[in-house]
Parts: C-alpha cells; structure tokens; sequence
C-alpha cells in the first residue's frame, strides 16, 4: 500500500465560510495530514461533502458577488481569479450565482408568505402606528426583459416589476449655486420580481414593512397609473396618499397632442404645455372640460385616451396640494432604478433569459444596490451552510 495513500479517521470541524478547523481537536486532525499526498476521502474528511461546487461559503459569495456587479459571467470569470485565487468558468459562475441568489430569494418569499398569512387571516397589526413623523415613500414600475419561451419562436418579454422603498428620513436636500433645491436618497431598497402582481404585491409589501410602512404618520405610492398599481394600493395601503408620476401623465399629453395635430410642433407643443401646467396647478376640471369632446373619438393613431386616462386618475392627481405638502410628484428614482437593477445588468446586447435564471441575478442585484448584501446575502449564506 503506498504510504503516501492513507485514510486518516475523523472529520474536520470547519467554519464554512473559510474552511478553517473551528476547535482545537480539528486543528490535530489537519495536522495529521501534513506530508501526505492524498488524503482518502478527502471531501468527507474536510467536512465539504455537502457544499455545493465544492466552494467555501466565501468562495461561492466572492463569485456572486462578481456575477451581479460585472456586466456578463464571462466578465466575472475573468475578474474573479484577478481578485482571488480562484479559477474559475462563466457556466460555473452562473451556477453559484444561480443557487445563491435562489436561497436569497426563497428567504425573501417566506417572509412574504408570513406576512400574506397574517394579513389574510386577521390582518396586521402595527406598534405604534402612525406615530413617526415624516412620509415613506413606495415607488413602483415595470419593465420588460427578453426572455426564452419553450413554446414560442424568437424571443418574448416578460415584465419585471420593480419597487423601491425609502423614507423622508433618509432625503438630504441642499441648494445649488443657481439657488434651486436639490435633493439625494441616501438610503432606499429595491425589490424585483419577474412575474405577475399576485407575488410582487406582496414582496413589496414586506419591504415596505421593513423600512416603516406603518409607523409613519404619511405614506406616498407614486406610479404610472397602471390598474394593477392603483389596485394594489386599495387593498394592501387604504391610508396611502397615491399620485400618478407627472412625467408619465405629461408624457401622455404630448402623445395626445402629437396625434391631435398630427406632429405639427408650432400647434402640439403649446396645446401641451398648456395642458401640463394647468394639471400641475390642479386645474383638472378645467382640463377635462376642455378633453369632453375627444371622450368618444380620440385623435387617429393614437393609443392614449387623455380623457380616461385622467378620469381614471383623478384623485391621484392634485400636484398643487401635494407640492404643498412637501410629497415628490415624480418618480424619476424608481426609473432610474429600473436602469441599474436591471438594464445595466440584463439588458446587454443579445441577452435573452429564462425567468429562472433572471430572477436570482435581480434579487441579488437589488440587494447590492439597496446596501443590503451583507445583511441579506452575506448572512444567510452563513446561517444555510
């Protein structure tokens, strides 16, 4: 028997994240094995038998890490060996990327079902509601993303649907040079989810618990004015104060207009100025007066019926009263989201995903993007293994 061929009995007690022994009887075991040049079966004795891709916790985090924060696997697998000594594949890195995000997720869903549970049997109670001054604003939107479809030639799309939650707290503002106020979030989270309203609404909704839903004394819905928007606000936040994004509603109105006058700038471009700044000053009778008699015949070629459109919106669009008090009527950070979560990262040229595939790539690049990795990505990876 060669010598150098030995089963050595017992196994290690690794910590996971770094496979060093954890007690001092692990650390004689590892000792025991210096010199050697196989140790027989390795795998069980260095106690990383049931460890997917036979990778530390930390190996497989610094790989998914890379894989959500790089344009591509490929590019990641490129990057990983120079920021480690791991040698890696872009098929391996999707595969780690595609277990760890999968567990992130699962986590997210059963603290979403938890909620679902409560609110649907008895409802939910909230400590000290209303009691914190301040507004918490939710903000949500859709995108689509080009997917594979067995059934389907080509490509089809999917939306995803994109919250963002942050609080009035975490707003800094200040004046610029020309004397115009500016502001920064500091802090906001993200969730995403490719799929349909019966899911999300409810991973939304556990986010915004987290962040305070509840404990203000004033919580804001900005959207596009999409019926699956404006319902979800009925039944998961009565209290809410909705406002339909004005870039959205105006840029309706250029749409109307350009239709109504058939592309004439001199003629569509005053009629909608006009138009917005009367919506912006709350002069919405005024405007829909004026919007009667294309009720029944909107302009040819165009797929916006402004009259419905803001009568289905109307008690979300008083911009004056809610300038007054302070609320955003803009949802320009939920689109700008919607750029770093998923167009920057799954809407590179040529990309096509399965929904399986792009949903643990979201979940984590919305926890990055949220400062969350640590807390939700980093931490549960360490509990699981």
């Amino acid at each position: 028997m060669d010598k150098q061929l030995i089963t050595v009995n017992g196994k290690l007690n690794l910590n996971r994240y770094s496979l060093k022994p954890a007690d001092p009887e692990s650390k004689k075991l590892l000792r025991e094995t210096r010199g050697l040049k196989r140790v027989v079966p390795l795998d069980v004795h260095l106690g990383i038998d049931n460890l997917p891709f036979k990778m530390t916790v930390g190996a497989m985090l610094l790989t998914a890490f890379w894989a959500q924060n790089q344009m591509s696997y490929r590019r990641a697998s490129e990057v990983i060996p120079l920021v480690s000594k791991i040698e890696t594949n872009p098929e391996t890195v999707r595969l780690v990327t595609d277990h760890v995000g999968s567990i992130v997720f699962a986590e997210d869903m059963r603290i979403a079902v938890q909620l679902r549970d409560r609110f649907n049997n008895r409802g939910v109670d909230f400590d000290g509601r209303k009691a914190k001054e301040g507004v918490l604003y939710i903000q949500t939107d859709g995108a689509s993303l080009n997917t594979r479809n067995k059934n389907a030639e080509g490509s089809t799309w999917r939306e995803n649907k994109l919250g963002m939650v942050f609080s009035s707290d975490n707003i800094r503002y200040w004046t610029n040079a020309k004397g115009k106020i500016q502001h920064k979030i500091n802090k906001r989270e993200y969730v995403s989810y490719v799929g349909s309203i019966d899911t999300f609404k409810w991973l939304l909704l556990s986010c915004a618990v987290r962040n305070g839903y509840g404990a203000y004394k004033k919580t804001v819905v900005l959207g596009d004015g999409a019926v699956w928007i404006r319902n979800m606000v009925d039944e998961l936040y009565p209290d809410a104060q909705q406002i339909l994004d004005f870039f959205h509603l105006s840029e309706n109105v250029y749409k109307f207009a350009k239709a109504l006058f058939k592309m004439d700038e001199d003629r569509y471009k005053p009629w909608a100025e006009d138009l917005c700044e009367k919506l912006k000053g709350s002069k919405t009778d005024e405007v829909m007066r004026s919007l009667a008699k294309y009720k029944d015949k909107p302009p040819p070629n165009c797929d916006v019926n402004l009259y419905n459109y803001i009568e289905n919106n109307k008690n979300n669009i008083d911009y004056a009263k809610y300038q007054q008090e302070g609320y955003f009527i803009g949802s320009g950070a939920i689109e700008s989201g919607n750029r770093i979560v998923l167009q920057q990262r799954l809407k590179q040229p040529g990309m096509r995903w399965n929904e399986a595939t792009a949903q643990p790539l979201l979940t984590l690049r919305a926890k990055f993007e949220s400062g969350l990795w640590q807390n939700d990505v980093v931490e549960i990876l360490r509990k699981r293994f």
